[in-house]
């Protein structure tokens, strides 16, 4: 296992290709700072360049999954100049859009609570598995600030409706909740979040790799678009292109042959 940011953020990549990355400050509920913001930005970019790496997992060290921003942090932004402010808040946004275009499939494990900031490392995942009891605001309206650089990532996973509801009113909500406006995926027992994760990751490794970055890409490419000539035109050109790559040979080839596909052996 290796460490970064004093270990603020532990990664861990096993051998079949899953890499695992764990906020790591419990002390704190896993609150950001600069450092921890710089550590998943920097691993989001060095895993995406791994072409052995088949999925990964985000996760919280301790009881709580993250409480958004530390505010010893926050205290900093607020006595930083213009200029520095807007870095601070770039580099969150860089690290939010590394995590939203990660090639692979991502998978969020949440307990005990997403707050703010850690609400927008929910939506920039593909599924989200969050434990019973656990809560989730956007609380930053009540400091008198706005849910801004996750606003995007959370609008497109709960929807402008819901958006606005929590945005202004910043309330609590529980995972029920979460999981009825879209905020995660499924709803478990705490003590099948593990459970859970071994089973999805057992069907991410079903899929052509390849090919789920160009499922995850099309559908930010073709979402909101009509569906007219152009569209069916790039969606043509889509498939046509991947069924001529050796990836999508070979998945055809086991499927006829009734064969598991290179890359699952």
């Amino acid at each position: 296992m290796a460490d970064t940011a004093e270990a603020k953020l532990l990664i861990d990549v096993t051998g079949n290709g899953v890499a695992t990355v764990t906020l790591n400050r419990p002390k704190v509920r896993n609150a950001f700072d600069e450092e921890l913001i710089g550590a998943l930005s920097d691993a989001f970019a060095d895993l995406a360049r791994d072409p052995a790496l088949r999925a990964l997992v985000l996760q919280g060290e301790g009881k709580i999954f993250s409480a958004g921003a530390d505010l010893n942090y926050m205290a900093r932004a607020a006595r930083a100049s213009a200029e520095e402010n807007r870095a601070q808040a770039r580099a969150l946004a860089v690290m939010l859009d590394r995590l939203d275009r990660f090639p692979r499939p991502t998978l969020a494990l949440v307990q005990g609570a997403a707050i703010a900031g850690g609400i927008g490392l929910v939506a920039a995942c593909d599924v989200v598995v969050t434990a019973e009891g656990a809560v989730f605001s956007l609380s930053e309206v009540r400091l008198g600030i706005a849910p801004a650089v996750v606003a995007p990532y959370v609008i497109r996973a709960i929807g402008p409706r819901a958006a606005r509801r929590y945005f202004v009113s910043a309330e609590r909500f529980d995972a029920t909740e979460a999981y009825r406006i879209g905020l995660v995926s499924e709803v478990v027992a705490p003590d099948q979040l593990e459970a859970a994760r071994d089973r999805l990751l057992a069907e991410f490794a079903k899929g052509g790799p390849n090919a789920q970055a160009a499922a995850k890409a099309a559908v930010e490419q073709f979402r909101d678009r009509p569906i007219d000539a152009a569209l069916a035109e790039e969606t043509t050109e889509l498939i046509a292109s991947l069924r001529e790559t050796d990836e999508g040979k070979e998945g055809i080839a086991a499927f006829l042959e009734k064969r598991s596909p290179a890359w699952q052996n």
